[in-house]
């Protein structure tokens, strides 16, 4: 009885690690579409500039008419936001699919922690190649 509750609780962390993992992943997802709104209505509002100072926004199931540059504000802040979040979220999402690995015995993803070269770090690339 004493092996069975033990492969139970194994069996059971492994859901509970897994389940976290693709929740986060879906966040990511739901998020990132948001985002992609977000620069869809930001476009928008670049392009049509030469129209009304006042546009109409929708706020759940109403519209409210708020001036552009506001609007445009808004947007751009929740956009940061955004992009704050699914860091964060990419984040957390490295660090439990590493203890899914770790709970399965599988072994630690490699490459999985790389992050992307600053601008000045590609600039100072550049500049070495160039010589």
């Amino acid at each position: 009885m004493d092996e069975t509750q033990r492969i139970l609780q194994y069996l059971t962390e492994v859901e509970e690690a897994a389940e976290d993992v693709l929740a986060d992943k879906q966040q990511i997802v739901d998020l990132d579409i948001k985002r992609n709104r977000n620069r869809e209505a930001l476009a928008a509002l670049h392009r049509d500039r030469e129209q009304a100072d006042k546009v109409k926004v929708c706020f759940g199931n109403m519209f409210i008419k708020l001036p552009r540059a506001r609007t445009q504000e808004m947007i751009q802040k929740d956009q940061e936001q955004l992009d704050k979040e699914i860091t964060e979220l990419r984040k957390r999402l490295k660090a439990r699919v590493n203890r899914l690995n770790e709970l399965q015995g599988k072994p630690e993803l490699t490459g999985y922690n790389l992050s992307p070269l600053s601008k000045e770090e590609l600039r100072a690339i550049g500049r070495v190649l160039e010589k």
